[in-house]
């Protein structure tokens, strides 16, 4: 009888302690413990990039907002002054801006057998609002045929669009119109379609290079109290230099 007590008290031990190696042994499972650390979630890129694409007929997720803000876009308005100082690099406005002054001049030539012209052009714009610019050019032309020369003085109010193709390099399309004047045949009308190129070198310059056609009209002759009206056209390319203000 002694016997079989000391047995069932010695199996009762050994299944005590069997229980509590059992339950502090890790976990080899794929269930996650309290004692285990979380998957750590992957805050970086685009989440579910690379999850497979929607089962056919699966339904879609439904559509959510999160009212987000509408982004800023330029604004007409002018700085209160209507100029902006320091445009450039260095500063915080850039070229195209609402307000932004530039100061410069072209010059072109062309040449060929028994014919050469050459012009200055002085220029003055400012942007009335964002890659709008309004521009004041005036010029002055020497043109000579065989034996015979003309100079021609014009002046012209420009409205253009600048388009930006990155920060530093615009095209832009113009057309000025104003007066001109034909030495030894009057007054005229002038008007002058312009297509080019806005290259931002340095911290303030603007290299444009531009192809125009030019109108211009003028008196040809006068017999009996009548007078008979000429237009002349020529293509110029000029090559200009301005500084942002």
């Amino acid at each position: 009888m002694k016997s079989m007590i000391k047995l069932a008290v010695t199996c009762a031990t050994l299944l005590t302690a069997s229980t509590v190696m059992a339950d502090d042994a890790p976990s080899t499972g794929t269930s996650a413990t309290p004692a285990q650390n979380p998957v750590p979630v992957d805050t970086t890129g685009t989440p579910n990039k690379s999850a497979p694409p929607n089962e056919p007929g699966e339904a879609l997720p439904a559509s959510t907002s999160d009212h987000d803000e509408q982004p800023a876009v330029a604004s007409p308005q002018l700085p209160p002054s209507g100029l902006v100082s320091q445009a450039g690099v260095g500063g915080v406005v850039g070229y195209g801006r609402a307000g932004v002054l530039e100061l410069g001049g072209s010059a072109g030539f062309q040449f060929a057998t028994d014919y050469r012209s050459m012009n200055l052009s002085p220029t003055i714009g400012w942007f009335l609002a964002d890659n709008l610019e309004l521009s004041a050019i005036t010029s002055v032309a020497n043109i000579k045929t065989g034996d015979q020369s003309a100079t021609l003085w014009s002046a012209v109010l420009e409205p253009s669009y600048h388009l930006p193709f990155n920060r530093s390099v615009f095209a832009f399309a113009g057309l000025g119109a104003g007066a001109s004047y034909v030495s030894k045949l009057g007054t005229g009308l002038a008007l002058a379609p312009r297509l080019g190129m806005n290259l931002l070198i340095g911290r303030s310059g603007v290299l444009t290079p531009s192809l125009s056609y030019q109108y211009t009209s003028h008196d040809a002759m006068t017999t009996d109290n009548v007078t008979l009206v000429a237009v002349s056209s020529s293509m110029r390319f000029n090559v200009g230099y301005t500084a942002m203000w």
